[in-house]
């Protein structure tokens, strides 16, 4: 039985809360669990739609799919999202323009499925080490890969706001997919960019490693996030794939 957590936080300087997130541990069509953060774009209520919008519809395809691989059933919903939502903004001048970014996962026993559109980053955690198993679809990103920045120059420049990938943004949409082999005492962290802007990758692990509670784990998160500035919306959905063997191990209790 895994465990988890899920909070949005609007952050210090936002007026409105463009973060959504969902978070099940309860079987979604034949999927067992379903995880998803999403960061939307666009102004005034449009990138607050887009990604309410968006993850609501990918739960809907993901519950009526009849397809038995994660990654069909994850892509289709993805691109099913994509379409809906541009429909969505042709219709209503106020949505021109509004996207979202979007990261999903399902936890498949000891393997993890992930699924990938824009900046939203998913991490696995364990002992002294935090690897984040996505790839921004951003502009330096992109510059960093070809070697025209380095990644500290990345983290301080005006341009790391600019995505290259979202949902709605185009007629289709590629979606990066990862499978991850976990680990006892792992933990998976989804997050925006919210989180990752205000702090540093070990920053992040230590927070994560240094409490025992989950709730505590992710409401620490969103207090430093807020402390060092708290400039955007900042989501966080915690998983412990391994929750009850650390019981069993009296390691965790519930």
């Amino acid at each position: 039985m895994l465990k988890t957590f899920s909070v949005t936080d609007i952050g210090k300087k936002r007026k409105l809360n463009q973060d959504y997130v969902f978070s099940s541990d309860r079987k979604i069509g034949n999927l067992s669990n379903v995880f998803i953060v999403a960061d939307g774009m666009g102004g005034h209520n449009a990138g607050d739609y887009a990604s309410r919008f968006t993850v609501d519809t990918m739960v809907e395809e993901i519950e009526k799919s009849f397809e038995q691989s994660p990654v069909k059933i994850l892509e289709k919903a993805i691109k099913t999202a994509n379409t809906k939502l541009r429909i969505k903004a042709s219709e209503d001048p106020k949505l021109f323009g509004m996207g979202t970014t979007v990261v999903a996962c399902t936890v498949l026993g000891r393997y993890l499925q992930v699924a990938n559109v824009g900046d939203s980053r998913l991490y696995v955690i364990g002992g002294d080490k935090i690897t984040q198993i996505t790839r921004d679809h951003s502009l330096v990103e992109e510059m960093v890969r070809m070697g025209g920045i380095d990644r500290e120059t990345a983290r301080h420049s005006l341009d790391k706001n600019i995505i290259t990938r979202a949902i709605g943004a185009d007629e289709t949409v590629d979606v990066d997919f990862f499978n991850v082999e976990l680990n006892r005492g792992d933990i998976v962290l989804m997050c925006s960019d919210g989180l990752t802007n205000m702090l540093e990758d070990e920053e992040i692990r230590m927070i994560v490693s240094g409490q025992r509670d989950i709730i505590e784990k992710a409401q620490k998160l969103v207090v430093a996030a807020n402390n060092n500035g708290g400039k955007d919306n900042i989501a966080v959905i915690l998983i412990e794939p391994f929750a009850d063997e650390a019981a069993h191990d009296g390691g965790l209790n519930d």
